[in-house]
C-alpha cells in the first residue's frame, strides 16, 4: 500500500515532513493523522489525493491511530499492565538518596519533566532502583496515612503489554502511551526486551522524536 500512497503525495521531496523522500514518508504512513506532516498535502490542489489515501487507509489491514490527548502527538502503540497489575511498572531513580523505600509500601513522588504526582506501590528496590506501579491515592479512600513522599524521581524504565498498535522489535526506538498516565502524554524510548506482547522500555524521555528526523517535540 505503502507504494499507492507515495503516487499520491505531491512528491517534492523537500523534507518538510521530517523524512527525506515523499516515499520514506508513505511507508511510515499508517492513520489519516499522519498526513498532517506534509504541508503540501493540505493544499487544495492535492484534496482529492488526500481523500484517496484515507480511503486506502481505511480499507484492510489499517492500522489504529493512537493519539495522545496533552501534546496531541502519534503513538507507535499504547503499553498496558501486566496481566492481575493495576498498571504499567515503572522503574524510578530518588533524587533523594536518603529515601526510606521498603518492598509492599505505597509512596508518592513526581516523576522528572511530569507535573503530576504518582502514588505507587513498591514490588522491587535493589541497587537504590526501584520497580512499582501505581496504585493511585489509596490513602483517600481507606483512610491509611499519607505516603511517604521520595521527591522528584528519575522513570527510566517502562514495562508492559501492547494493548493497541503495533509490537515493536528489541533496538527500535519508540514512541508510546502509556494508559495509567493521567495527562495522556506520549513517551519515548528504547526497547530492550519484547516477547509475545511484552514489552520493556528504556531510556525513557517525555521528549519525542519526530519520527525518522532529528526534530523533537
Amino acid at each position: 500500500m505503502s507504494t499507492k500512497i507515495a503516487c499520491l503525495l505531491p512528491g517534492y521531496n523537500c523534507g518538510e515532513c521530517g523524512y527525506k523522500s515523499c516515499r520514506e514518508l508513505a511507508e511510515k504512513i499508517s492513520c489519516a493523522a499522519d498526513l498532517t506532516l506534509c504541508p503540501i498535502l493540505s493544499q487544495e490542489r492535492f484534496k482529492e489525493n488526500a481523500a484517496t489515501i484515507i480511503g486506502l487507509l481505511g480499507g484492510k489491514g489499517h492500522k489504529e491511530c493512537i493519539r495522545g490527548v496533552i501534546d496531541g502527538l502519534v503513538a507507535d502503540f499504547a503499553l498496558a499492565s501486566l496481566p492481575g497489575e493495576p498498571s504499567c511498572r515503572e522503574d524510578i531513580y530518588p533524587f533523594d538518596r536518603d529515601a526510606k523505600i521498603r518492598v509492599g509500601d505505597v509512596l508518592s513522588y513526581r516523576p522528572l519533566g511530569c507535573p503530576i504526582k504518582h502514588f505507587a506501590r513498591v514490588l522491587r528496590h535493589e541497587h537504590g532502583m526501584a520497580t512499582v506501579h501505581l496504585v493511585g491515592p489509596v490513602h483517600l479512600l481507606n483512610g491509611s496515612k499519607m505516603p511517604e513522599d521520595i521527591g522528584i524521581c528519575l522513570v527510566s524504565a517502562f514495562e508492559g503489554m501492547v494493548s493497541r498498535g503495533r509490537t515493536p522489535d528489541v533496538g527500535e526506538t519508540v514512541s508510546f502511551l502509556p494508559e495509567h498516565c493521567m495527562m495522556q502524554k506520549v513517551h519515548s524510548g528504547v526497547v530492550v526486551h519484547s516477547e509475545g506482547s511484552r514489552v520493556r522500555i528504556e531510556g525513557i524521555d517525555l521528549k519525542v522524536w519526530q519520527r525518522a528526523s532529528n526534530k523533537i517535540r
